[in-house]
């Protein structure tokens, strides 16, 4: 067993839990440390691709209960119908599009100049957003309607460019259209099941050839890894907005970007630029 391999799996794995719902882009982080670790290419890439699988366990987990009255409601209830109506609605505008554009977007913005611009612009974005008057009209993700959710899954789509943030761009869409910070937070946790399980499925499938025994073990390390990470990193999300705003995020995103352009520019880091 390589433990080198490993322990790139299990910092990536950290890496994609932590930022996963966070609104500071998990791909950006994952391409970014991907360079780092000389881990980035296309046997990487798949990987950072199936971890988001622990990622999705965290949040299934979490939401156990409201999950399983969804399901057990979906074939009478009506309030169970319309939440899943909605997130098929939002899901689809990322879908559609990705499939339509995800290989020219891979071919050209999944480099170091592109994330980094991306993170400073969805922080002066977030800043904005916070610096609007915020008039809440949803206050939970049940209150949500059909037009709101398909809205939100626009805001989404935005997320195929690296370095925007699906959370982020799901989360600050939800800010602008009128809901509460809890409730554009939890949708955006509920939409990232299935979207990131279609993503995980559809690159698994594409990629299989990739796939080999071999690997089992750093599989598990990163799912492991990501899974604990993402399970924290949603309750202190929760946590931290119940007195707080994403304003934070917003900084920390520009000053990050800021870095990674200054160390390309200056060629003090070897970040992929093509």
């Amino acid at each position: 067993m390589d433990l080198l391999l490993l322990l790139k799996a299990l910092i990536l794995g950290i890496v994609e839990g932590v930022t996963e719902f966070l609104p500071v882009s998990s791909t950006g982080h994952l391409i970014l440390a991907g360079d780092l670790l000389d881990f980035n290419d296309e046997r990487g890439k798949l990987f950072e691709i199936v971890i988001q699988s622990g990622a999705i366990l965290a949040i299934c987990w979490e939401y156990r209960a409201k999950i399983g009255e969804v399901v057990r409601g979906l074939p009478s209830e009506p309030a169970a119908q319309r939440f899943a109506l909605n997130l098929l609605a939002a899901f689809m505008p990322l879908a559609t599009l990705g499939l339509l554009f995800g290989k020219t977007i891979k071919a050209y913005l999944f480099n170091a100049p592109a994330v980094a611009t991306a993170f400073i612009v969805g922080g002066l974005i977030i800043i904005w957003a916070e610096r609007r008057e915020h008039t809440i009209r949803v206050d939970s993700v049940d209150d949500l309607t059909l037009r709101d959710a398909f809205k939100l899954g626009l805001a989404q789509a935005l997320a195929l460019i690296p370095g925007t943030s699906r959370s982020g761009a799901t989360i600050i869409g939800g800010l602008f259209l009128g809901l509460s910070r809890r409730a554009a937070t939890e949708f955006s946790f509920f939409l990232a099941i299935p979207t990131l399980i279609a993503a995980t499925c559809y690159q698994l499938y594409k990629e299989r050839a990739l796939l080999a025994f071999d690997d089992l073990g750093m599989w598990v390390v990163g799912f492991v890894a990501a899974f604990i990470s993402a399970f924290w990193a949603v309750r202190g999300l929760l946590r931290y907005i119940s007195t707080h705003d994403f304003t934070i995020f917003a900084w920390y995103r520009i000053a990050f970007g800021v870095v990674v352009l200054i160390t390309w520019k200056l060629e003090m880091v070897a970040w992929a630029s093509t």
